[in-house]
């Protein structure tokens, strides 16, 4: 019960912590690692009790579900706490490089751990309120994050966040009353029941229209991610590495665990929807990508891009596909944080993120030079880097599917998405350093918090990359309990749900 409750304590003891200490800086950062640490150990320890695809269950108030609030763990809400845990860590480390007092006396420590919390309580929510209650906490959490220094882009950058994702939250809400009024329950497992019963499933293929709206909203799906370049590149450098790294990863996370269990008998509708939406938002994404000179509108367009092959494995909803899905989830949270991290590194070392100005890295900075091309290549699918194995799997899955044309668009994008960090590598740091180059100056202990959590992560792409078959197995294991309906709502509801299974 305990260790299924801490991803939620920690994050919300210091998110407490930290306001109560808004004037020490210093122990501000002590505790924010400190509850970086625990979430990551606590996530951890989940991992091991869920890697044989066991299902922890924690009733709230001793109410059973489907009545009362139920948390739930299984394989993938493990993996995506552990993995949100290593972020944590590694941005709680890296704020306390460069500009982390203006930071800090600007609240940024409260912001991040309720970010974390709303982040974890999504990760560990049975009901689909719950869910909806989560994503509230972190839309307030991440906006303030957004306009943390107050520049006039920040404020612009953030407005356009907030609109967008009111709307998706307030068609999310909209989703969830009319699907309590169509099955007269909340609770994912019980959802999983009833939901192929329903007698109007027209009805409910429309609400999982609003959910899939909602849900891409906040995974940036196309046509609905314009918001994300718009807003991501304005941020500063922590704030857009914990974003890039894990926000659209919640929206991902929200479509498989819905999709996945309880929409699983009307894949015939979805599925060719998902595919058609994972295609485009592939495309544009990397599109966008290519055609931008400024370091973090070409990350955040790679996000987008990045996005779509993790929505093939929902569009063809088997079990390698969703395996494929998981483990390139976890490679591109670890990968995208990563080059966000070392983007706030480039503009330190060259004084700006616009690629014309920046040059030369490659001599003056060797250490920064390796820290980009890791996750670089590995971004692009390079063996043997934990993308190459993310890709194979996806394009795997795509053909034993038969979906030749979704792997064919998914090989493609690979290519695009080669040539965008060949276009980084050689303006910031191959080609000569241009005249006007202003290096910022900075302490050691700067350069410590800022290449440490790089190198950190770094050694998680390389052992991702050169020692898969454990991560392939779990990402496997996972995928049979996320596929596996019967274990989940019997793990929930017990002999009740059994009972109701049975009855005519």
């Amino acid at each position: 019960m305990l260790l299924i409750v801490a991803p939620l304590l920690i994050p919300l003891f210091a998110a407490a912590v930290t306001a109560l200490l808004r004037t020490r800086i210093a122990a501000q950062r002590i505790v924010g690692v400190g509850a970086s640490a625990s979430l990551l150990a606590a996530s951890l320890m989940l991992v091991v009790h869920t890697a044989d695809g066991s299902i922890l269950v924690a009733q709230m108030g001793d109410w059973p579900a489907p009545f009362g609030i139920a948390l739930v763990v299984d394989a993938f809400s493990a993996i995506m706490l552990a993995i949100a845990g290593l972020m944590a860590l590694s941005v709680s480390i890296y704020a306390m490089g460069p500009d982390a007092a203006a930071r800090d006396r600007a609240g940024f420590q409260p912001l991040f751990h309720s970010l974390m919390l709303g982040v974890c309580g999504a990760f560990v929510a049975g009901d689909i309120f719950n869910l909806y209650v989560w994503f509230e906490v972190m839309l307030i959490a991440s906006f303030g994050l957004l306009v943390l220094d107050r520049t006039r882009a920040q404020i612009d950058g953030g407005l356009r966040y907030v609109f967008l994702n009111l709307v998706g939250t307030t068609v999310f809400l909209m989703a969830v009353g009319l699907l309590y009024g169509q099955l007269g329950t909340l609770n994912f497992a019980d959802l999983a029941r009833v939901a192929p019963l329903a007698e109007n499933q027209g009805l409910l293929a429309a609400i999982g229209v609003m959910f899939l709206v909602s849900f891409g909203a906040k995974a940036a799906l196309f046509p609905l991610f314009n918001w994300l370049p718009a807003a991501y590149h304005t941020a500063s450098m922590p704030v857009a590495a914990i974003f890039a790294g894990l926000l659209t990863k919640v929206g991902v996370y929200a479509i498989l665990r819905l999709f996945a269990l309880v929409y699983a008998h009307d894949v015939a509708f979805f599925g060719p929807i998902f595919a058609w939406v994972a295609a485009a938002t592939m495309v544009f994404g990397v599109f966008g990508a290519a055609a931008h000179y400024d370091i973090r509108r070409i990350l955040s367009f790679h996000i987008v891009s990045q996005i779509g092959y993790m929505i093939i494995g929902v569009a063809l909803l088997t079990q390698a596909a969703i395996a494929a899905a998981i483990l390139y989830i976890v490679h591109h949270i670890v990968v995208k944080a990563n080059l966000f991290l070392v983007a706030g590194a480039i503009r330190r070392e060259n004084g700006s993120f616009a690629l014309g100005r920046c040059g030369g890295l490659w001599r003056t900075a060797p250490l920064l030079a390796i820290g980009f091309l890791i996750p670089a290549l590995s971004l692009a699918g390079i063996p043997p880097l934990s993308g190459f194995w993310g890709k194979y799997a996806v394009v795997r899955a795509g053909i034993e599917a038969e979906a030749y044309w979704l792997a064919g668009v998914a090989l493609f994008v690979g290519l695009l998405t080669l040539y965008s960090m060949i276009k980084i590598w050689n303006e910031a740091f191959w080609k000569a350093a241009p005249e006007a180059t202003a290096p910022i100056a900075w302490t050691r202990g700067e350069r410590i918090a800022t290449y440490f959590p790089i190198a950190l992560l770094c050694a998680t792409t390389m052992t991702i990359g050169l020692w898969t078959e454990p991560f392939a197995a779990l990402a496997e294991t996972a995928a049979a309990s996320l596929l596996d309906r019967d274990a989940y709502i019997t793990a929930v509801l017990g002999n009740a749900g059994q009972i109701a299974e049975k009855a005519p």
